[in-house]
């Protein structure tokens, strides 16, 4: 457990809280679904910033970046616009 974080000392109930059961059904879930998000979230910031499929699927440990662009390739529309945004930028 991390430096100065502690479990609840009770629960519901007021009664000594069982860790192995918080560990299996409250921070093992919990953890799972944080990790899911902060994993798409990262990949699609990557997306947004232009860092090409092949490299996101490699750091992602993709072993097809075919995978990696049918999952995230909504995100990439937006990419477009900031490219354009750029060109227009050379040429004003």
């Amino acid at each position: 457990m991390a430096k100065g974080v502690r479990p609840p000392e009770t629960g519901r109930e007021r009664k000594t809280v069982d860790r192995n059961h918080f560990n299996s059904y409250v921070w093992k879930p919990a953890l799972a679904e944080a990790g899911c998000a902060l994993r798409h979230f990262y990949a699609c910031e990557e997306l947004e910033a232009g860092e090409s499929v092949v490299s996101l699927a490699r750091w992602l440990g993709h072993s097809d970046p075919g995978s990696t662009l049918r999952k995230y390739a909504h995100f990439l529309p937006r990419a477009g616009a900031r490219r354009k945004a750029a060109i227009d930028a050379v040429f004003a």
